[in-house]
């Protein structure tokens, strides 16, 4: 696995009310989301950390779960304005600590704490593992109110439940927050997050809802426009309400610009490129996401998906009965499984497939649909012809879209190419979302030799929204040739000189410090000019400073350990694996040789 992933496990809510749950969830998706803005530092989403929220699972076990080098955990107790944050850093390889902190503090504070811990925990990593660039800060303020803020984290949670119920009660904190604080960014982003959802699931009017979502994204956006999840809200507009997938695409791609982990906009753009049938580019997204959100049910319902869009039906089949294991109410899983039924020319269960489902959970035109389009193929025309009738009525009926769906999914997989193209353009008037969503599924591939099927999916999915920009110039280094073969002769200089190696609390920003530089310069200068991460540099000579003094008859009464921590190690596990490493030997083989 990559050395530069890490996992922040739920932060242990260590008050005596439990209902600060709330905060200390809060205070590990904070430090999550300002991880995740460090390119090159892979980041587990909130999603599959907080699955292991209560379990007692072995370190070793989640670490592989998860695919990371490095956990984070940690614990929170606030009491009153009093707030005290315990962190620890833990080398899953080797299943030992290598770093623990704790902060007290007033939680006047807190996002200036916040920032504190994500950059210590930063800089950490990138001493343990390597080289990446730190921003100056990962954590700015959002809010100058306490109060607010706590709102905030409790609409968060809510809306984490992922119910209608726990939604409309997250729509309640965050407008809480929002009368305290009118220019709270994140709050506004949450509340359009929370009237897509209840839109698109049918507890509010799908058009009433998708406009106060656009409300609110919009104010947010006017207030803060370095926020991923506005990028992703206006990426959901621009496809769910008017049909454009150019702007879609664009918005998804600006949210990963600000935030390469951020799981939605990965899902989102995995989606979007697989609906234009770039099939390597979806499944590169789709990977990225399975390593950063490997136990997110949407996750893997999307790997289902793009496995039939790639026309493999057998596979996707698979992986849609897992899905349907862990979520027997899953309506997208139910939907795609019976297409698949189709192309697998199983079309009596996709017939039966919706009759043997609860009620509750069907779609009338989805379910006609299906039984049209496996008649058809079945070559039974007059149930085919029964069912088509069905959807016709609904495709007149108002908010029609689906019903309207099927009847160009039925022409285009009985090869109707006249049928299916007039209803392309008339729909291409009408700019839904289903017309981007239907036109390259794998059931209208009959259609697809058409020469009209080429001119309208080059102007649905036009071709230079995919052209990526050779860059002009490469990513310049942080230091010129002679500057850095001048500061690697003064640190050479300086450790043989003064010897800082040997302060257990030197760390990456101190040294470069003494060296005259700043922390990124340091770390690129170690790694491209040492080839080595912070820890082996300095650890390289702290055993070198061992291995010198160990076999003095003057430290002869001293143990291995004492001299260990006189040579600058702070850690006995530390040490042990730096000095195997660097000899072959542990330090007792060494000596008795």
């Amino acid at each position: 696995m990559p050395a530069t992933t890490i996992a922040v496990l739920p932060f242990v809510n260590m008050s005596s009310n439990p209902e600060n749950e709330y905060f200390s969830d809060g205070i590990t998706e904070e430090i999550i989301n300002a991880l995740a803005k460090i390119d090159g530092l892979k980041v587990t989403s909130r999603t599959s950390v907080f699955y292991f929220k209560g379990r007692n699972i072995p370190i070793p076990e989640i670490a592989e779960k998860l695919g990371v080098s490095t956990l984070l955990e940690g614990s929170v107790r606030l009491a009153g304005n009093a707030i005290r944050i315990t962190a620890q850093l833990i080398d899953a390889a080797e299943d030992f600590h290598f770093w623990s902190e704790t902060w007290d503090r007033k939680l006047d504070n807190i996002f200036e704490v916040q920032d504190e811990i994500s950059l210590l925990i930063a800089e950490r990593l990138r001493e343990h593992f390597g080289h990446f660039e730190i921003q100056e800060h990962l954590v700015l303020p959002n809010t100058k109110s306490v109060e607010a803020y706590k709102l905030f984290l409790k609409g968060r949670q809510n809306f984490n439940k992922w119910n209608p119920e726990g939604v409309q009660q997250s729509m309640a904190f965050y407008k809480q927050t929002l009368d305290i604080d009118p220019n709270h960014a994140e709050a506004l982003v949450g509340l359009a997050g929370a009237y897509s959802f209840l839109a698109t699931i049918g507890i509010i009017p799908y058009a009433e809802g998708w406009r106060k979502c656009s409300e609110q994204t919009h104010r947010a956006l006017s207030i803060n426009d370095k926020l991923p999840d506005v990028y992703y809200q206006l990426a959901n507009l621009a496809f769910y309400t008017r049909g454009s997938y150019r702007e879609a695409f664009e918005q998804v791609n600006k949210a990963l610009s600000l935030n390469p982990n951020h799981a939605e906009s990965k899902r989102l753009a995995a989606f979007l490129y697989i609906l234009a049938g770039r099939k390597s580019e979806a499944r590169k997204h789709l990977n990225d996401l399975l390593s950063i959100d490997p136990l997110s049910q949407e996750t893997h319902f999307y790997d289902a998906y793009i496995e039939y869009m790639s026309e493999n039906y057998t596979r996707s089949l698979t992986k849609l009965n897992t899905c349907l294991e862990l979520n027997p109410m899953n309506m997208p899983a139910h939907s795609v499984k019976a297409f698949c039924l189709l192309k697998l020319e199983r079309c009596d269960e996709a017939i039966r497939y919706f009759d043997e489902l609860p009620v509750g959970i069907v779609v009338a035109s989805e379910k006609h649909g299906t039984k049209a389009i496996g008649y058809a193929l079945n070559g039974d025309k007059v149930n085919s012809s029964k069912y088509t009738g069905l959807l016709t009525q609904e495709a007149n009926c108002k908010d029609g879209f689906t019903a309207s769906s099927y009847l160009f999914l039925l022409a285009g997989a009985t090869g109707k190419n006249d049928e299916a193209f007039t209803w392309v353009q008339s729909e291409t008037k009408s700019v839904s979302p289903l017309l981007m969503l239907r036109y390259s599924d794998p059931l209208v591939n009959p259609i697809k030799s058409d020469p009209r099927y080429t001119e309208f999916h080059q102007k649905f999915f036009p071709e230079e929204l995919f052209v990526v920009k050779k860059e002009t110039y490469k990513k310049k280094p942080l230091l010129n040739d002679s500057a850095a073969a001048n500061f690697k002769a003064r640190l050479e200089q300086i450790i043989q000189k003064d010897k800082p190696h040997l302060d257990p609390e030197l760390s990456l920003p101190l040294l470069a410090s003494l060296l005259g530089i700043n922390a990124n310069q340091l770390s690129w200068l170690l790694n491209d000019c040492f080839g080595k991460n912070f820890n082996e540099f300095i650890n390289h000579y702290r055993v070198e400073e061992f291995k010198k003094i160990a076999t003095n008859p003057e430290v002869a009464n001293l143990t291995i350990m004492a001299v260990a921590y006189d040579c600058g190690f702070n850690s006995k596990t530390v040490f042990n694996s730096y000095f195997k490493k660097e000899t072959g030997l542990t330090p007792s083989e060494y000596l008795k040789g």
